[in-house]
């Protein structure tokens, strides 16, 4: 097809399948609300824009890729990304074994395995390198010891992909290893993390004496951080998204469709400047992917992506915020017009950590100074 009917078919389809129960909800669904709608967009083979044909995704080109985006937007699926799917699966491709391969990305696409992520540690968060969580040899398995933190969802994971540190003596960034763990072995713990919404996204997981095996490994022994790199760089695309600002752009012009207020000049200044910013974004992602798309590694500038549209996902928030008025800080959903309800609240909430999470913005900064504009440490 071409784009423009690829976004017509696309939008027929969500239009007729995505449920009713789940458009435009106060806050972003999780997995086990979410994993019925997975099934279903696994049986229509549509579970991975970005993936290959022949490891079952849609094998979709940047630009169908945001039409895809921009169509489950329209309908209003706000959702929890799946980390398999965004992050595990395109490593797989790119470092796992044909046996890894064949283990693991089917039950991604069936949604058997639900992925969460194991980086941030306390005391290494943006200074990932510095993580402590330690994986020594016993015979065929590796015992695995430490704690990971703001594993988002990690309660309703049932595998988790590790940074562990395998070896202690070399340079940090030479002695991380990476390991995929089901999250039923022995001495793991999960535990909760409220945000100031009063809901759980987020939790902590301790690891005591938990053994796996060492085939579960992806890559060399000490070659981590090469994968950690890649991920990194597939994380950012992801936090860096036009669609974590277009989602709430579309909210913010249906609250100033009902208020009417594209009558007032300064409210369709702001909001035009702001659109106009967020749309420009999309010509710098839709470049990101193309690199990746070629199998290509992403370099330092994908740190511009995470940077601008984190900041205006919290610009967007903000403006929000105004125009919601007496609405704004409070749990009240506003009833709109597109027979929706929306809380400015929850995305206000949403949107404060982003430019922290991933790598803050300070730190996206320093990269981009050092790596392409080459300015001194």
């Amino acid at each position: 097809m071409d784009d423009q009917a690829f976004r017509l078919h696309a939008r027929e389809w969500f239009e007729a399948n995505y449920p009713e129960d789940m458009r435009f909800p106060p806050r972003r669904l999780n997995f086990d609300q979410t994993i019925a709608w997975h099934k279903k967009l696994n049986e229509q083979g549509w579970v991975a824009p970005g993936w290959p044909k022949e490891h079952g995704g849609m094998g979709l080109n940047p630009y169908q890729q945001i039409i895809f985006s921009e169509e489950l937007d329209r309908v209003g699926a706000f959702v929890i990304p799946s980390f398999g799917v965004t992050m595990l699966g395109p490593l797989l491709l790119g470092y796992g074994t044909d046996e890894q391969r064949a283990e693991y990305l089917p039950k991604i696409l069936s949604g058997e395995h639900i992925w969460c992520q194991g980086y941030s540690e306390p005391g290494a968060g943006s200074d990932l390198a510095s993580l402590r969580m330690s994986a020594e040899v016993d015979g065929d398995d590796y015992i695995v010891n430490g704690q990971k933190i703001w594993t988002t969802m990690a309660q309703q994971a049932n595998w988790i992909f590790l940074l562990v540190r395998t070896d202690k003596e070399v340079k940090k960034q030479k002695g991380i290893s990476f390991l995929l763990v089901p999250m039923d072995t022995p001495g793991i713990t999960v535990r909760e993390i409220d945000n100031i919404g009063g809901y759980s996204e987020f939790a902590e997981v301790f690891f005591d004496g938990v053994r796996v095996p060492r085939t579960n490994m992806v890559g060399k022994v000490n070659q981590g951080w090469t994968m950690a790199k890649a991920l990194l760089g597939a994380e950012r695309i992801l936090l860096g998204s036009p669609k974590l600002a277009k989602f709430p752009m579309q909210r913010l012009q249906a609250l100033a469709n009902d208020f009417g207020l594209f009558g007032d000049p300064v409210f369709k200044e702001r909001f035009t400047k702001l659109h106009m910013d967020v749309e420009d974004s999309v010509a710098v992602y839709v470049r990101m992917l193309e690199v990746m798309r070629r199998g290509e590694e992403l370099g330092p500038e994908v740190s511009i992506l995470k940077l601008v549209v984190t900041e205006m996902f919290q610009r967007a928030a903000d403006l929000i915020l105004d125009v919601s008025a007496e609405f704004g800080g409070t749990e009240t959903a506003i009833p709109l017009s597109d027979g929706s309800s929306y809380k400015p609240v929850n995305t206000y909430y949403l949107s404060r950590p982003s430019t922290i999470y991933g790598g803050s913005s300070q730190v996206q900064r320093n990269i981009l100074a050092k790596a392409i504009l080459k300015l001194p440490g």
